[in-house]
């Protein structure tokens, strides 16, 4: 066993307490597990005795005590009497698949229930516990289209007026009211080659086509949206920031580029932006160079939590939401009032911001993960949650994805985002839908050992 020796909090680990980084308990137990996840932990090393960290980190033994309580309850060290405390080894799971496939965040390092226990108290303590459990009109309520201009102010950089506002239960359900509001049996939809599947299915099941704009690594060309424009298509769906799958931006020049298109042309442009958040210095978005064309559809999904089923439609400048609105009653009279409640009160009272740190924190612990794992994923921004990574010729995407299966791993081919023939052999990794580094780091490395091998025809099974 490796013995870790109590020092000063530099030689314990690298590990250091820091201000504004979160419960000073959970960043003594995020450590471990990132340490773990890397390798610079192994099953066997011999943590500090309690006393020794937390004199060494300065903090109280209470501190150090709880961090330890959490370790052992997410299975990460043990205690081996008058021994000491190790780091665990793996605990096997029969059939566990690690799933890649799904776009989700990752875990924010922060107490859920805790969160949870606050904001539901909030919420019933400010609101009329009758009103959160009956009908309400559609489009949210006052507060809650005044917690989503707050929301998205950090997106536009100002004020956003609330009567542009319509709060909606998750981005897909916007994206299919936006469809049926602005287009009619027959009408094509223009989107880039690689686009998100839920577009594709949405126009399916309401009886419209897809046509796919050339690309250029910069996104959509401009000329290749007025050409479908001579077409007769009216309505383009574009994800600009981090695309699902590519994860590539759309620089501000091309913004502007389509955004003069979509002025001079009278298109509408669907602009679905949920990674926007999560991307340093990503430029600004479409509706900002075609602020009178554009549909702005901003998802709490991607950014929170999937279970607060909210998203943001901004209208456009000088166009009111009452077909969006009777478009959606087709699908859904509302979004969930309780669920939106609770999106608003934690964007009121700070904790939606400390969520939405905590899963970019996790993000870009994620994609270096990701980046030290896997060679074929080329430029992945820095707090991405999926990543698309290019096969070798001796894979092909179903190949990859059935013996990924076998190997207890999800990903996503290619063709679930293309539109036509021939498919690029790639496929979409989601980093966030992994329980713990620990658990991400071990499903790349198996995945990064398929990859370097070519594939074997399986033995024929006899009974």
């Amino acid at each position: 066993m490796r013995s870790m020796q109590a020092g000063s909090a530099d030689s314990i680990w690298d590990l250091k307490i820091t201000l504004g980084g979160g419960a000073r308990y959970l960043q003594i137990v995020d450590f471990i597990e990132r340490a773990i996840g890397e390798g610079r932990l192994v099953a066997g090393d011999r943590v500090p005795p309690q006393r020794n960290l937390a004199s060494a980190l300065g903090v109280d033994l209470t501190t150090v005590t709880r961090a330890y309580t959490e370790a052992r309850r997410r299975q990460l060290i043990e205690a081996k009497g008058a021994l000491g405390t190790f780091i665990a080894a793996p605990r096997a799971e029969l059939a566990q698949v690690v799933d890649m496939s799904m776009n989700v965040p990752p875990p924010p390092g922060l107490d859920y229930q805790d969160l949870l226990r606050r904001g539901l108290s909030q919420v019933l303590l400010r609101s009329d516990p009758h009103l959160l459990m009956t009908y309400q009109l559609g489009g949210g309520s006052t507060a809650d289209r005044a917690a989503g201009a707050i929301w998205l102010a950090r997106t536009f950089g100002g004020h956003i007026d609330t009567a542009r506002l319509v709060v909606c239960p998750g981005a897909q359900t916007a994206l299919a009211a936006l469809i049926l509001a602005r287009t009619r049996p027959g009408d094509a939809i223009v989107t880039e080659p690689l686009a998100y599947p839920g577009i594709r299915a949405a126009a399916a099941r309401l009886g419209r086509r897809v046509v796919v704009a050339r690309c250029d690594y910069d996104g959509m060309l401009p000329g290749a949206l007025e050409a479908a424009s001579a077409e007769g298509v009216t309505l383009a769906y574009l994800n600009p920031t981090a695309q699902n799958p590519t994860t590539r931006t759309m620089p501000v020049s091309r913004r502007a580029e389509i955004g003069r298109v979509a002025n001079q042309y009278d298109i509408t442009l669907l602009e679905d932006d949920p990674y926007w958040l999560l991307t340093p210095d990503a430029p600004p978005p479409l509706a900002h160079f075609a602020p009178t064309r554009t549909y702005y559809v901003s998802t709490l999904s991607k950014t929170l939590s999937p279970g607060l089923r909210t998203a943001y439609v901004l209208l456009p400048e000088g166009r009111g939401g009452d077909d969006l609105l009777a478009a959606m009653r087709a699908f859904t009279l509302m979004a969930a009032p309780m669920t939106a409640a609770l999106a608003t009160q934690w964007i009121h009272d700070g904790s939606a911001a400390q969520l939405l740190d905590g899963i970019r924190t996790e993000a870009f612990a994620r994609c270096e993960l990701a980046n030290r794992w896997l060679s074929g994923i080329g430029q992945l921004p820095p707090s991405a949650i999926h990543a698309w990574h290019r096969l070798p010729d001796y894979w092909s995407t179903h190949q990859l994805t059935q013996a990924a299966l076998a190997e207890d791993l999800r990903v996503t081919p290619s063709d679930a985002f293309w539109e036509g023939s021939n498919p690029p052999n790639a496929i979409r990794i989601s980093l966030g839908g992994a329980k713990d580094r620990a658990q991400l780091s071990q499903a790349l490395r198996k995945l990064a050992a398929l990859l370097e091998r070519r594939p074997t025809p399986g033995p024929e099974l006899v009974v």
